[in-house]
């Protein structure tokens, strides 16, 4: 006898190292009974489902299956929709969304978790092109913290970069709370361009992304131009996507930790259901047990090097040529 998702709901945040692997295990085993396309996966792979006693021998799910599936527990209905903003040609992962309130509860415990209380900070945020669409489950995160905070001079720029130029300047000699700068990184780079000045008392957050707006760089190719252009010691990043409904923080050096519901393992390139938490390279893994109406066990297609403490960095993404078994699960 399960849990049932309301006791489960219950247990999400208030994790810690001692029983995130239970309940963890609790999830998959709620998730293989009530979630058909991951019950289908599992069972295509021949899984001992008894066998499961450890985070490292659950199926994860290839992320591909966004794209190609409703990835919803039997019988719930989606309260909204967020969908990746993807490329010209390729298909768009799409999150069904039951419970918005359970993604309220985790970026909010989240950004607590690592950035104190919302109320003490005045959030910026340039996000031009995820501002142009409704269903950018960044563009409602970001919307709602700025909400929370309940600070007149936070709020969003799209293309008014003089503004944002004009606010960050009053507000970095005359503010007496903290300010957040979060922004996509290729309008980041634009406006560092642009308007290059002296943010040394901001925090300045990329959250990734070129969309084919600017040649690809490392990310510490872009730390390097924003901490010249702003000069700032460091910038912080925040690792997140359509299919996770929690975020990952990194304050610096790219390494980022993840909150108590959240982990990563990595995975063999070559062999998908080799899984460890150990420290070294290989494919992404995430665990998100906020993800309790979709799935909790994503297999990405980034490439992770796990630090210790749990805590990783992020490589960039796997060569289509490098992808094996995800691929042919999808199929």
């Amino acid at each position: 006898m399960f849990p049932t998702i309301a006791k489960l709901q219950e247990k999400i945040f208030t994790v810690d190292d001692l029983n995130f692997e239970k309940v963890a295990l609790e999830i998959f085993h709620f998730q293989y009974t009530h979630n058909l396309v991951y019950k289908q996966f599992v069972d295509y792979l021949k899984t001992d489902i008894n066998a499961i006693d450890s985070i490292e021998k659950i199926p994860f799910l290839p992320i591909d299956f966004f794209k190609s599936h409703t990835i919803l527990i039997n019988n719930a209905t989606s309260q909204k929709l967020f969908e990746s903003s993807g490329t010209t040609g390729m298909l768009n992962s799409k999150h069904y969304v039951a419970d918005l309130r359970l993604y309220e509860q985790s970026f909010e415990k989240g950004f607590q978790q690592y950035y104190g209380n919302i109320e003490d900070w005045i959030i910026l945020a340039l996000l031009p092109s995820y501002l142009e669409r409704d269903t950018s489950s960044l563009v409602y995160m970001v919307n709602a913290l700025i909400q929370k905070s309940k600070n007149k001079d936070a709020g969003f720029y799209l293309n008014n970069l003089d503004e944002l130029a004009a606010k960050l300047t009053q507000l970095s000699s005359n503010s007496y709370k903290k300010i957040l700068l979060i922004g996509v990184t290729f309008a980041l780079l634009d406006f560092a361009e642009q308007f290059p000045m002296d943010l040394s008392n901001i925090s300045i957050m990329e959250t990734g992304g070129m969309k084919g707006r600017r040649k690809e760089m490392t990310r510490e190719e872009v730390h390097q131009q924003l901490q010249a252009a702003f000069q700032v010691p460091t910038i912080h990043s925040e690792y997140g996507m359509t299919e996770l409904l929690s975020q990952a923080y990194s304050f610096g050096n790219s390494i980022f930790q993840t909150p108590n519901w959240m982990r990563v393992l990595k995975r063999d390139i070559y062999n998908p259901m080799q899984v460890n938490r150990n420290k070294g390279r290989g494919a992404l893994n995430v665990i998100d047990l906020a993800n309790l109406y979709s799935c909790a066990f994503i297999a990405t297609q980034d490439i992770v090097n796990i630090k210790d403490n749990g805590y990783f960095e992020v490589l960039g993404r796997i060569d289509n040529s490098d992808i094996r078994g995800c691929n042919l699960m999808v199929s």
